[in-house]
């Protein structure tokens, strides 16, 4: 049996400590007032902010005053040469027309100024309450397809992944208390504790307010405030009720060893890879998509599912090679390694498929309401935006393609982190450009979100596989997947010599 070390159990509290800390110096630090706003502006050069608005603004204004004091001259000497009273009392008139006009577009400017420092003011206020949701939704996606690649598993009654049920069962452990801090997020956001979502700012549902949104009224009858929380908290209940099930089954199993038990498994299994295919593809639209309500792409649930899937494969292999290095999995073998390594390549190139088809369809049509989403991040999020495309694409196809290298374990490590840092990054392409726009970085409130989501996981997965039997004895594939992967490859060479 295993024994969650203490050392192990120190570290992932240590981990969940600094991520407290840091998010919460996030918050700190983010400004309480438009006026704090304005002077984090003023001194962001560093950061790779532009001042280009305010001093656009400023020359504005100071055109304006020249312009203002020509005609003031002009009007002076016109009046020194004039000779009728009621041509001078004209021009005053058209002076004081022309003073009242410049007045106006000063305070028309003074007005815009204002706007753009309380827009600017919201997004940094968002930045932590950003960082965070990132962090949450990509390690609630981990865990969704780690249990969803279960389920998959049990359905297609696969025979080589069963000495790995322990492993995926103890990952989806994590899936409880990520969904009630995504459950605690979801309400904060329906009752305005913050800006995430600009579809339920006040007025943009009312014909009569100026903050009137035509586009996101007429999706009001999906993105609705009372609706889409509800659907939220319908996905965490469906996907934990089925979590417990299948976690309670799968040690009934291990008991009583029939086939009724084994029958029921897959049964319900069946049921909710139905259901998940529907709300993962909702969950998308309404946690992700919903963030820029103007957009939208019909290939999207299918693209998040492939970066949550990847990364669900990459932490399945690297909690396995883990435990094998540790000697808790004795009938984890290379082939079970090599497995996993080309699901991670293959989905890896699935991703980019997807990823290329959405940008091309989108760049091709060429249409306003589509390529919004692609200017916006290429202009303001270059780097990362094509860096991520780098590291989840070719750093795979570099390191995985080798079918040798697939089932050398550190080999497999590094392509691995490759993969996860580069797919973090796809889910903080998705929400920041929405969230935050050009006020990014990564910085304290991101890298603390991270470490406490990894304490986080580290805690509930490994508590998780202290408590059971590592090897799921009740299972009838057992034996195959034991000794059928490792004949297989091991000795398929040999058998051909012998023929």
């Amino acid at each position: 049996m295993y024994q969650f070390t203490g050392k192990l159990k120190t570290i992932s509290i240590a981990l969940m400590i600094i991520g407290v800390l840091g998010i919460g110096y996030g918050f700190f630090t983010a400004p309480s007032t438009i006026e704090e706003a304005k002077v984090m502006m003023s001194s962001s050069d560093e950061h790779g902010e532009s001042h280009a608005n305010v001093k656009e603004t400023h020359s504005d204004v100071d055109a304006e005053k020249s312009h203002e004091e020509i005609l003031l001259h002009k009007d002076t000497v016109e009046n020194h040469a004039s000779e009728s009273d009621n041509k001078l009392h004209a021009e005053k008139s058209h002076k004081k027309d022309i003073l009242h006009e410049d007045t106006s577009k000063n305070h028309e400017t003074a007005s815009h100024d204002d706007a753009h420092a309380e827009h600017v003011f919201h997004q940094l206020q968002n930045r932590p309450w950003a960082a965070f949701y990132v962090a949450l939704f990509f390690f609630l996606g981990i865990t969704l397809l780690v249990l969803a690649f279960y389920a998959i598993q049990r359905v297609s009654q696969a025979g080589w992944s069963i000495v790995l049920f322990r492993v995926m069962e103890a990952i989806t452990a994590n899936l409880l208390p990520v969904s009630i801090i995504m459950a605690v997020i979801l309400i904060l956001s329906a009752f305005h504790f913050n800006h995430l979502f600009p579809w339920m700012a006040e007025g943009t549902l009312d014909p009569t307010s100026a903050n009137y949104d035509p586009i996101i009224a007429g999706k009001s009858w999906w993105l609705n405030i009372p609706s889409w929380l509800i659907r939220g908290l319908v996905y965490l209940t469906i996907w934990n009720l089925y979590r417990a099930f299948i976690r309670k089954n799968s040690l009934k199993e291990d008991e009583l060893r029939d086939k009724k038990t084994y029958k029921k498994s897959f049964n319900v299994s069946v049921v909710f890879l139905l259901l998940f295919m529907f709300t993962e593809s909702m969950m998308s639209w309404d946690w992700i998509m919903s963030l820029d309500p103007h957009w939208f792409s019909t290939l999207f649930g299918w693209y998040v599912l492939a970066t949550l899937l990847v990364s669900a494969l990459t932490v399945i292999t690297f909690v396995t090679i883990y435990l094998r290095s540790k000697g808790f999995l004795p009938a984890v073998n290379d082939s079970h390694i090599h497995d996993l390594a080309k699901f991670m390549f293959g989905f890896s190139v699935f991703w980019t498929y997807l990823w290329f088809a959405q940008f091309m369809l989108i760049w091709y049509a060429n249409i306003p309401e589509e390529t919004t989403y692609f200017v916006m991040r290429f202009n303001e999020y270059k780097l990362p935006f094509l860096g991520m495309v780098v590291m989840n694409f070719v750093f795979p196809i570099l390191l995985l393609i080798n079918s040798d290298f697939k089932s050398i374990p550190w080999f497999v490590f590094l392509g691995g982190i490759v993969i996860l840092g580069g797919h973090y990054i796809d889910v903080y392409i998705m929400i920041m450009p929405a969230t935050v726009g050009a006020q990014w970085f990564i910085g304290i409130p991101e890298i603390a979100s991270v470490l406490f989501f990894l304490g986080l996981f580290i805690y509930t997965v490994f508590s998780a596989f202290a408590k059971v039997n590592p090897v799921a004895i009740g299972n009838p594939f057992l034996k195959e997947s034991e000794h059928f992967h490792y004949y297989n490859i091991e000795h398929r060479g040999e058998e051909e010599n012998h023929h």
